[in-house]
Parts: structure tokens; sequence; C-alpha cells
């Protein structure tokens, strides 16, 4: 199946100018009102297929049996990373700032949250101070 891949664009486009779109500036100069182009950009969690699901009951952590994950801790520092599995992660205390690889945006994620992300998934891990997660890896088709 073939699909069609277009690049966002930003720019700028002018209007004539009259008096009534137009105002003189301190210095002479005349502004001219126009239309701005928005670049709409996909959340990161859609691009790289992270799901997400924020602050996750008390019901849904028991369903996934969340206490009797692997439990990891961390203090203040940067992380690169790579997911050779499926992982499921709670975080239990402090934030993460995921930065996917060749990205300059981030997304960020903090305690209360479930996170599953991808194999073959690769980011640069932050954390900004005391961090704990549970985390369970996934075969394919486990939910």
């Amino acid at each position: 199946m073939a699909g069609v891949i277009s690049a966002p664009t930003l720019g700028f486009f002018s209007v004539k100018k009259t008096s009534r779109d137009s105002r003189k500036l301190n210095n002479g100069n005349l502004l001219c009102h126009g239309i701005r182009a928005m670049r709409v950009e996909k959340p990161l969690e859609e691009l790289y297929n992270v799901r997400v699901e924020r602050q996750v009951s008390p019901e849904r952590l028991k369903e996934l049996d969340v206490s009797r994950w692997s439990m990891w801790k961390t203090g203040k520092c940067k992380l690169p990373w790579d997911w050779q599995v499926d992982q499921l992660v709670y975080i239990e205390e402090g934030e993460v700032r995921v930065v996917p690889e060749g990205s300059q945006r981030y997304m960020r994620f903090l305690a209360g949250d479930l996170i599953r992300y991808p194999k073959w998934f690769e980011a640069d891990l932050f954390f900004n101070g005391p961090y704990q997660e549970r985390y369970s890896f996934r075969a394919y088709g486990d939910d």
C-alpha cells in the first residue's frame, strides 16, 4: 500500500496593502497585516507509537499487577536508551523527559503515568531529580 508523505511548511502570505490594511510605524515604514500559515505537528507519542495513560487508576494498576513488576530508581542524570522489546513503565515518583533519537522535541511523563515504549525505540532520557518506576517487558500481543 503506497502512502503520500508531505512535509509541513511554515510561511507568510502577504495581502495587498491599502490604507485600511496597513498603518505607519514610528519610523515611517508601513506595517502590512497578513495571514500566517500554521505548522501542525503530530504529537511525538503518535509519531513514535509510544502509548500513554495519564493518572492511572488503582483498579488499572491492580489489573496489570504493577506491584509485582521490577523496580528501578535513579537520580538526576541523562541516560541514552534503546528498547529491544516492548516495555510497560509505571512512574511512581518523579518525572522523565524522553527525547527520541534525531528529534529536538521531547515527551514529558510524570508520576502516575503508564507508558508503553515500543520495541526498537531509541531515545535519551533526562531525569531532573529522584525518579522511581516499575517496569515490565512485554512480548508482541501482550496487553
